[in-house]
């Protein structure tokens, strides 16, 4: 992560120690719980902050604050989880650990970077296998940048068939597609196929680069959609003095849009707990303060937008 990490600026204290025990999943769940939302036709109701895959828990070597993560998260009340092939697998590896014993607390989700039928299906394979379960309950399109790749998704013998085979034989209920790179990809890719749910990026930068929040928004919801925001602190480059400056900020600016939850990938037990209290406390935000963390954006939005067509980019490798 670059720049000012998250945990400087957030203020919002942790909710307790228990949750600091490795494993702690018999603790009491603090009241009052984070509120739902419908996950768009799937029948699922979602939790305003669910987990993401990836910060500790796409990183080797950090198998017991993973599942410290895990569980916590999950004690806490989150009820979807969402992950992919990071971290060449660990990442499912680790989510696998505590789904073997809690798989039935959780709306599951991971997905497939392939874009061949054969191809995803031995990921498919792998992905059950890593997340120690015969069941997916959405799996997704990973990434998806150029309209060449919808191409070879929807020729013969592409990813489609894989998805509508799996789904057919119930081994993954749903189906869903993601992408941070382009909306108007995105765009074209939910009017090519049904899906159940997208995953794109947003955050109060949004605005002022190939925004995802003008058009591709309000198709999705058009088409009951379940929307699933994802870059909401964009790795730790939102925040930055002069600028936004807390977790509350950039997680309560995507809430107040027409989205059924945020996913975050967390560095520590702490940002699990400081996430879950910031979807407790929720009020939809004004217009006009909406607007002003817009503004508070505007002179670095390369940096907070870095994932998108003709930003700064990664640099990491990371997606």
């Amino acid at each position: 992560m670059t720049g000012i990490s998250r945990r400087d600026f957030v203020q919002i204290g942790a909710t307790g120690t228990a949750g600091l025990l490795l494993g702690s999943h018999t603790a009491i769940r603090a009241e009052p719980p984070m509120p739902e939302r419908p996950l768009g036709r799937t029948g699922h109701n979602v939790r305003l902050f669910s987990l993401g895959g990836q910060a500790t828990l796409e990183k080797q070597g950090t198998r017991d604050e993973s599942i410290a993560i895990i569980n916590r998260a999950i004690d806490l009340g989150v009820n979807y989880i969402d992950t992919a092939r990071y971290g060449s697998g660990i990442s499912q590896t680790y989510i696998g650990e505590v789904m073997k014993t809690r798989r039935k607390e959780v709306f599951l989700a991971t997905k497939t970077r392939d874009r061949s039928r054969d191809g995803s299906l031995k990921l498919l394979e792998e992905s059950l296998r890593l997340l120690q379960t015969d069941r997916i309950d959405l799996w997704q399109l990973h990434n998806i940048t150029q309209i060449k790749e919808l191409d070879q998704i929807f020729s013969k013998d592409g990813a489609i068939e894989a998805m509508t085979k799996a789904r057919d034989e119930k081994t993954v209920r749903f189906l869903g597609i993601t992408g941070h790179f382009d909306p108007d990809v995105l765009i074209e890719g939910i009017n090519r196929f049904a899906f159940d749910t997208i995953l794109m990026a947003l955050n109060p930068s949004d605005p002022h680069l190939l925004p995802f929040q003008a058009r591709l928004l309000p198709l999705a919801n058009q088409k009951k959609m379940a929307i699933i925001a994802m870059k909401v602190p964009a790795r730790g480059r939102l925040f930055r003095p002069g600028g936004i400056t807390s977790m509350k900020d950039a997680m309560s600016y995507v809430l107040s849009k027409q989205v059924s939850t945020v996913i975050v990938g967390c560095d520590s037990v702490k940002q699990v707990e400081e996430n879950v209290q910031i979807a407790r406390d929720f009020q939809p935000m004004s217009a006009e303060r909406m607007a002003e963390l817009e503004r508070l954006t505007a002179s670095y939005a390369m940096e907070a937008s870095f994932f998108k067509r003709g930003a700064s980019g990664f640099g990491s490798g990371h997606d």
